[in-house]
């Protein structure tokens, strides 16, 4: 018997496709539409805390109201808990019984950063600086001359806060961290490239104009803390209750001749909490519960009570089953959750670290990845086959574009998510999120097509029967 080979590959061979391979010009077209939203947010959202102002006044304006445990929720409500300006969770209660369980979509808004020490200036050949403290997995190298700007909040002794946000506008002066010249950079060239800049020379260049043009000591410093008292009205003692990042200074940037993809700080993980959250925006009206955690500290190992491991998660549940009478264990166990968080693109600059069959691919769609861990799987969630292959059904009936994918060669590295910190609550996660180019940088790649694809998942996922 003689096959059609062409035609029995189709029907047995997987490959990915492009997602301009996919969809027409109008499908492109409101891709291209919905980036421009995103690249709002981005800009908006330098950090964990703008973030959370951002989607509160999202969410605000869509009908959402705050929570606080042991309110009473109602079916059609639309609720937000903010967790300490830093992290935020929303929710919608839906027309089906709670123990029916809620459609979760969980990211995270930090990103990595320099954050300043307790005891930060000081004036040196000259100059004076900020000591910083990294945040994150960072490639230091990256960091030095950069634009940077600085974003936070200084609390005072008397209780008030201040927020800080210079080198945004385009009046503000960018801060700086200096780099050695390649003249008497011999020496430095020699050593590996994670030891050539040390965290302690990460030090941020904020001044060399003296008080009254003195040269006494210390003066450098002094008139930078002028200026700073002058402006916030704080002393250098106020920086011991402060929390102060320092972050890239430019803006959200179209990349490409054909302006196809974005380049920005802090798609890592923001590129899927902004559709995430538009998705329990659009899908408000959907008969399940639904809830969109937007969580801080995952950089760092979801710690603390903004992070993933907090027990407000395991509160909120509690609360929502308890205000309709429901079983928590039931409501858990009912539960389906996305966990959006990003998954490194296959770059042919450096295709050695990356294993081809099973590498995600620009602009090919919405990466669903079954595991994550390092080595032998350590500190992964590994989804079951069952939720996946319901995943697959309700994202292939959506029409939405998807690929699988994992994070580079095996033994080669390797990363985490919060999917294991959600599954341990026994409920079924899976990571499901857009494919990055040079994640953690200070200015990361996604391609527009895989943003708006990870909107339509967030979607399905939020109106999906059981």
């Amino acid at each position: 018997m003689n096959y059609n080979a062409e035609e029995l590959a189709k029907q047995l061979l997987y490959r990915k496709e492009s997602v301009y391979q996919r969809k027409n010009t109008e499908a492109i077209e409101d891709a291209y539409a919905y980036a421009k939203g995103y690249a709002a947010y981005l800009d908006a959202a330098k950090t964990e805390r703008e973030a959370v102002k951002e989607s509160i006044r999202l969410a605000a304006a869509r009908g959402f109201v705050p929570y606080r445990l042991g309110d009473k929720v109602n079916a059609g409500g639309k609720y937000y808990y903010n967790n300490r300006g830093k992290a935020l969770y929303l929710f919608t209660v839906g027309s089906e019984p709670m123990e029916r369980g809620i459609r979760i979509s969980a990211a995270h808004i930090d990103a990595p950063r320099l954050d300043l020490k307790q005891c930060p200036l000081y004036e040196e050949g000259g100059m004076s600086f900020f000591k910083t403290h990294y945040y994150g997995g960072i490639r230091k190298y990256q960091w030095v001359a950069t634009p940077l700007s600085l974003h936070g909040v200084i609390v005072k002794k008397d209780g008030s806060t201040v927020e800080v946000n210079i080198g945004e506008d385009d009046s503000d002066p960018i801060f700086y961290i200096n780099d050695l010249l390649p003249h008497l950079g011999q020496e430095q060239s020699k050593k590996p490239l994670g030891e050539a800049v040390p965290g302690e020379k990460l030090n941020i260049l904020v001044g060399s104009r003296p008080l009254n043009g003195d040269d006494e000591k210390n003066s450098i410093k002094l008139n930078t803390m002028r200026l700073l008292h002058e402006k916030y009205g704080v002393t250098e003692e106020d920086f011991l209750s402060a929390e102060l990042c320092v972050v890239p200074a430019f803006k959200a940037r179209d990349v490409g001749f054909d302006r196809s993809m974005i380049g920005a700080y802090g798609h890592d993980d923001r590129v899927c909490a902004y559709p995430a959250l538009s998705a329990i925006f659009d899908c408000a009206d959907s008969k399940h519960t639904l809830m969109c955690v937007l969580a801080d500290k995952e950089e760092t190992g979801s710690d603390g009570n903004t992070g993933m491991k907090s027990e407000l998660f395991t509160d909120l549940i509690n609360a929502l089953a308890s205000a309709t009478n429901a079983d928590p264990a039931v409501v858990r166990a009912n539960s389906k959750c996305l966990s959006a968080d990003v998954s490194a693109a296959f770059d042919p600059n450096f295709s050695d670290v990356f294993e081809k069959r099973n590498t995600p691919l620009l602009s090919a769609g919405v990466v669903l990845t079954k595991f994550t861990g390092s080595r032998g799987k350590s500190g992964t969630n590994d989804a079951s086959a069952e939720y996946i292959g319901w995943l697959r059904r309700v994202m292939e009936d959506a029409g939405v574009v998807w690929q699988a994918g994992e994070l580079g060669k095996v033994d080669c590295g390797g990363g985490g998510t919060v999917a294991k910190f959600l599954a341990e609550h026994n409920i079924e996660t899976v990571d499901l999120g857009v494919p990055v180019i040079s994640m953690h940088a200070p200015c990361e790649v996604i391609s527009k097509v895989d943003l708006y694809e990870a909107y339509r998942a967030f979607c399905a996922f939020c109106r999906a029967d059981a």
